[in-house]
């Protein structure tokens, strides 16, 4: 289990110019902007948990990020309480 970004569409003011967590995404094509919604999105699979998107979006008072947990299947978890011990991504 591991966790990755999710983005809250309601929330997010990407619409309005901000592209904060699209263009601090350490990993390429991870997070880009879903011009028909206007809102930032996240591929999954390419997401590494580091939640610097996170730290941006909450720095500009959106909160519009949460990291969500997801199984080894690759599903995402919804359950409350449910999340990855801290580097668990990164385990063998």
């Amino acid at each position: 289990m591991y966790n990755v970004a999710q983005v809250i569409e309601e929330k997010c003011t990407a619409k309005k110019g901000c592209r904060l967590c699209i263009m601090y995404c350490p990993e390429a094509n991870c997070l880009d902007l879903n011009t028909s919604k206007m809102i930032a999105e996240v591929t999954i699979d390419r997401c590494k948990g580091c939640e610097l998107c996170v730290i941006v979006c909450d720095a500009a008072k959106h909160f519009a990020i949460t990291m969500q947990a997801v199984s080894a299947t690759g599903q995402l978890m919804t359950k409350k309480g449910e999340s990855a011990a801290l580097g668990q991504a990164y385990q063998g």
